[in-house]
Order: C-alpha cells, then sequence, then structure tokens
C-alpha cells in the first residue's frame, strides 16, 4: 500500500511532512555525489537571502626587523581581497501529476520517481556552471609534453609552484584534478599498462590519487577543456533550494509538484586554477 494514498490529502500535514522528508533526501543525495560540493568554497559570509555572500582572500604576512611595529606604532594592516558572489540565477521545476497517474504508480513511487529525476536536473546545472567557471577563470598549461601522464604531472606542478601574494606554493594535498572521460582513460589505461605496483588496482573504475593529488572523472567539463586542476575552494557556488510545494491546478484533477532553486557561480581564486584546453 502506498504510503500517501491520495491525492486529497497530499496538502495535511502528513503530505507535506512526506514531502519535506524527500526534499531533504535530494538535497543530501546532490551533496553527496556532486563533484563540484566536494571542490566548492564553503567558507563565504552574509545571508544568501539577501541575493549575494561573499568570499575574502587573506594577502600572506611579511616579516620586518625587530621594533619596526613599535617604531612606527602600529602593526601592519591585513590585507584581504573580497569576492562578492551574486546569487543570480533563478530556476524552477515544475511538474503536474494526474490523479490517473496516482492511481497506477501510487504517491509514494511517483513522487520518488521525480524527487531522483529532479536530483540528478539539479546536479547537472550545478556541475556544469561550476566548471565552466572554472574554465573561463583559469590559465591554461605551459609546457611542451605530449604524453597524457607527464601532461597532468606539468599541470600539477604549474598549480603547485604558484607564487603571488595572497600564495607561495600548494601542497598537493589541497589539490585536485577533474578529467574529461577521454583523459582519464589516458591516465587509467598509463597505470594499467606501465606502471608495475602492486598497490595499483587496475580492475577499479576510479584511481582516485595521481602522484598526491586527488583525481576525479566527469562529463561535465566544457568541450574546450581537457583537464582542470585547482585548489579546493577555488569556486564559490552558493545555491538556495526550496522545498516542494503541492498544488491543486484549477478546474482539474491535477496537482503542481515544484521545487524552486536560485544560485551563483564565481572564481574565487582564479590564480589557483589551471587548465588542459581541448
Amino acid at each position: 500500500m502506498a504510503r500517501i494514498e491520495s491525492l486529497s490529502i497530499l496538502l495535511d500535514p502528513t503530505g507535506q511532512e512526506f514531502l519535506q522528508e524527500l526534499y531533504d533526501g535530494v538535497i543530501d543525495n546532490i551533496q553527496k555525489r556532486g563533484i563540484s560540493f566536494l571542490l566548492k568554497n564553503k567558507e563565504l559570509s552574509g545571508d544568501p537571502e539577501a541575493g549575494s555572500v561573499e568570499a575574502k582572500r587573506f594577502a600572506n604576512a611579511k616579516s620586518d626587523s625587530y621594533g619596526t611595529a613599535r617604531t612606527g606604532g602600529a602593526g601592519k594592516k591585513i590585507k584581504a581581497k573580497p569576492v562578492n558572489v551574486a546569487i543570480n540565477i533563478d530556476q524552477e521545476i515544475v511538474e503536474e501529476i494526474e490523479a490517473k497517474d496516482i492511481k497506477l504508480y501510487g504517491v509514494d513511487g511517483l513522487l520518488e520517481r521525480r524527487a531522483r529525476n529532479h536530483e540528478k536536473t539539479l546536479i547537472r546545472e550545478l556541475e556544469r556552471a561550476f566548471f565552466v567557471e572554472a574554465a573561463n577563470n583559469s590559465t591554461a598549461i605551459s609546457t611542451i609534453e605530449t604524453d597524457s601522464a607527464k601532461i597532468l604531472e606539468a599541470l600539477i606542478q604549474q598549480l603547485e609552484t604558484t607564487q603571488n601574494e595572497y600564495v607561495d606554493g600548494v601542497d598537493r594535498d589541497m589539490l585536485s584534478v577533474v578529467m574529461n572521460t577521454s583523459e582519464y582513460g589516458k591516465i587509467r589505461d598509463f597505470l594499467d599498462r606501465d606502471v608495475n605496483n602492486s598497490n595499483v588496482d587496475t580492475a577499479a573504475e576510479e584511481f582516485g590519487i595521481f602522484h598526491g593529488v586527488k583525481v576525479y572523472s566527469s562529463i561535465y567539463l566544457p568541450s574546450n577543456t581537457k583537464t582542470i586542476a585547482m585548489i579546493e575552494g577555488a569556486v564559490a557556488q552558493p545555491a538556495l533550494i526550496r522545498p516542494y510545494k503541492p498544488e491543486r491546478i484549477q478546474l482539474s484533477e491535477a496537482y503542481a509538484v515544484s521545487m524552486f532553486y536560485y544560485y551563483g557561480t564565481k572564481a574565487v581564486t582564479p590564480d589557483l586554477i589551471c587548465k588542459v584546453p581541448a
């Protein structure tokens, strides 16, 4: 028997609780499954409801000779660069559910099916926006290498050795690489064919780590980019996701089940994003 047996109780407290439970499950699954959710900047300040949030980059401290602050009567001001991230993309998923469909599938099964589909739709959209922003605000690799494994190592080194007023080199355990399926397959073949290492499982789909750097495969990189390397937190993508709202459609036996979401995507540290162009 379906957990909710008829359309008439979709709008009562029991129905609302079930829809909220489905919604919570969607958010939880998105957090776990999207690569961008593992990599995005989570240190944001401000109220997303106001339409934007802010990330800050703090410059490295510089030493002076002992007594400099005492002579000058003050220490140095902490230099911070604010990066405003506007939540400027407004989206919706609105679908109708007919009474006859409820009879065929039951509310329980039908809503769960649609919730899973909405989850995948939202993941795809956020992933594409995340990697487009990263690719558009990255530095293309400069190397003479032609072998895929050597290009990947050169890409990692280019990011690893970054130096400016905010960065003085980057530890490899802070880096992540995302490759399109073709490039990922080439590295997988390299590990299968050329690496004589008992720790490499040639039967596994994922190899996880390459020379100390986390590696992911994604179908959502833009077509002009083979590989992106970035520090974790290089791109911010705040999102507001609203729960499902069942509403009776006038003069019908159908209900509308909707999800509204709002997000923005912004590169916070473009100097710490490198790519291999296609």
